[in-house]
């Protein structure tokens, strides 16, 4: 019997690899169905809602599509000026905070080699060995980077600066391609997804149809409370971010007050990322300084004050992911399917968690899930 079972373990790990691999190599499939389906989720309750009052359901998912696409639009045409803007002084300001670091980390090494120069005469004068400066133990300075060195190196972060614009830019229709697929799927999910449901849910090998109906139930509650909860929480923490960086003086305060409400829906990432590149954008306007601190400072506060008193109080326990086993998630799926991996990561988590609750299976798994401190 142990040999049988050590004869399939291989086969178990082959199959995960297939699947793995099939992952990987599919993601320009799975990363749009799921992410239709969860939008389709969030939206079906309202069309549901609306049918009762006899407006069909193609009227009502057009009219909810409209109206979820509308800001979102007209947001970010509002910051494609800005946008490009920093875009364009990405080469400069790589080189101008290259150019800053150099001077910096040359004077330190000019005081460093006067303070060695001090220490070594001084020693030399106790010793008594200064005869004619033959035992002298000066140095040689260090060459100072030539200004064709410092071309060089602008010439090169120019040029790759240029190149990701370029990359960026060649992206472009294949993610607008994406995103209006996406819409289409949305439409059709909303308007037809139930006529499938229910044709799927009649296949003979489905024997408990009323589990099924639970656990489709469950996640789409939970799922549709999460992300409009999320939602909204982001929104409130761009908006109050943006307003903290309009005080603070920081030029295009509502570009990065929707960056950091995007950023936020990677946990604890996200976070760290927008304090990585307010640091960069205070640096850049501010100068070198402390003040060039007081925009991720900012954010800093605000978001402590909606990760540990916001979010929970709204949230609850339903949500409950442990934080090591959430970060271990995203690394995953980042790693398999890039940043939309991340984004997806937990809805995808909450939705295997609360189907592995419904079915009572791989109970173990979901203690792991959801490890208290």
């Amino acid at each position: 019997m142990n040999s049988a079972i050590s004869n399939h373990q291989p086969l178990k790990w082959l199959f995960t690899l297939a699947i793995l691999y099939t992952l990987y190599l599919a993601q320009s499939l799975f990363i749009p169905i799921l992410f239709s389906a969860f939008i389709a989720l969030l939206l079906s309750p309202s069309v549901k809602l609306l049918k009762t009052f006899y407006i069909p359901r193609a009227v009502s998912s057009v009219v909810l599509l409209a109206l979820l696409v509308a800001p979102f639009s007209f947001l970010a045409s509002e910051l494609v000026e800005p946008a490009q803007k920093w875009a364009q002084l990405l080469p400069k300001i790589t080189v101008q905070l290259n150019q800053k670091i150099d001077t910096l980390s040359n004077e330190f090494d000019n005081k460093k080699q006067q303070a060695e120069a001090e220490v070594a005469a001084n020693k030399r004068k106790e010793e008594g060995f200064s005869f004619f400066g033959m035992f002298s133990s000066n140095k040689p300075p260090s060459k100072a980077p030539t200004k064709t060195d410092d071309n060089s190196v602008e010439k090169h972060i120019k040029q790759g600066g240029i190149e990701l614009l370029i990359s960026g830019l060649s992206s472009a229709p294949i993610f607008l391609a994406q995103c209006f697929g996406c819409l289409i799927l949305i439409l059709f999910l909303l308007i037809y997804g139930p006529s499938v449901y229910l044709a799927a849910r009649s296949f003979p090998h489905i024997s408990n149809k009323k589990k099924l109906d639970s656990i489709v139930y469950e996640v789409q509650k939970v799922l549709s409370k999460y992300i409009i909860t999320i939602s909204v929480i982001n929104f409130i923490l761009g908006a109050v971010t943006a307003i903290a960086f309009a005080l603070l003086g920081l030029d295009d305060p509502i570009l990065w007050g929707a960056l950091v409400g995007l950023l936020n829906f990677v946990p604890y990432v996200g976070s760290a990322i927008s304090i990585v590149i307010l640091t960069l954008v205070g640096s850049v306007q501010f100068g070198l300084t402390f003040f060039a601190l007081a925009p991720a400072f900012a954010f800093l506060c605000v978001n402590v004050l909606e990760s540990q008193l916001l979010t929970p109080m709204v949230l609850g326990t339903k949500m409950q992911l442990n934080p090591l086993v959430t970060i271990l998630w995203l690394f995953f799926l980042g790693w398999l399917w890039g940043m939309l991996g991340v984004l997806l990561a937990v809805p995808i988590l909450v939705s295997i968690k609360l189907t592995l609750e419904r079915l009572n299976l791989f109970t173990h798994w979901v203690a792991f899930i959801e490890a208290k401190a």
